[in-house]
């Protein structure tokens, strides 16, 4: 491996198990004003476990399209691109501040603007389908199709992700907007998606 890598850091219309769905547009702005090199890359949102730079943001029509480069010169970058290879590691998330937001039915909160401060690979996304492609290998062939039980096993651990998640409470005006670490009590300002 490289460090190179491609995939979805957040997808438009889908819920994540904190009930926010992102709105295409939302990243516009801010990826305007900030540029690809004003969006940190972390490790489990960590800001004192930078691991790379990213080398493209950009929305499309099914979400926040990323591509990467690990700085294999760091130590923790070089054990992601392994796990990275080996399949041992595929989740995105975002980390932000909410800009816009409205409610939506089902206690679903719409997303309509996003300051975007950082994206991190996470052992588990917020959002189940925020992925790293299956990165490319010089000489290699396409994987093989998931094993049933490989699959019964990724949808457990997605279940017990959403069983885990804290009860979507009503935002009250100290709490909104906010960004809210899932697993980390925050700063009220602050959000991980």
């Amino acid at each position: 491996m490289d460090g190179h890598f491609s995939g979805y850091a957040s997808l438009f219309g889908v819920p994540d198990l904190g009930r926010d769905v992102v709105a295409p547009g939302a990243f516009a702005a801010s990826l305007a004003a900030r540029g690809v090199a004003g969006v940190r890359m972390l490790w489990q949102h960590d800001p004192a476990e930078p691991v790379g730079r990213w080398l493209s943001l950009r929305e499309d029509t099914r979400g926040l399209r990323v591509a990467g480069q690990l700085n294999l010169a760091v130590r923790r970058a070089r054990e992601l691109d392994a796990l990275l290879g080996e399949g041992g590691l595929d989740g995105l998330s975002i980390g932000f501040r909410t800009v816009r937001a409205q409610p939506q039915r089902g206690g679903l909160r719409r997303l309509e603007a996003i300051d975007l401060w950082e994206i991190s690979l996470v052992t588990f996304p917020l959002q189940t389908g925020a992925r790293i492609a299956a990165p490319a290998q010089a000489g290699a062939q396409a994987p093989a199709a998931a094993s049933p039980a490989g699959t019964a096993l990724a949808q457990d651990i997605r279940a017990l992700a959403h069983r885990m998640a804290p009860p979507r409470r009503a935002a009250s005006p100290s709490t909104r907007p906010g960004f809210r670490p899932a697993a980390i009590r925050p700063a009220r300002s602050a959000r991980f998606a």
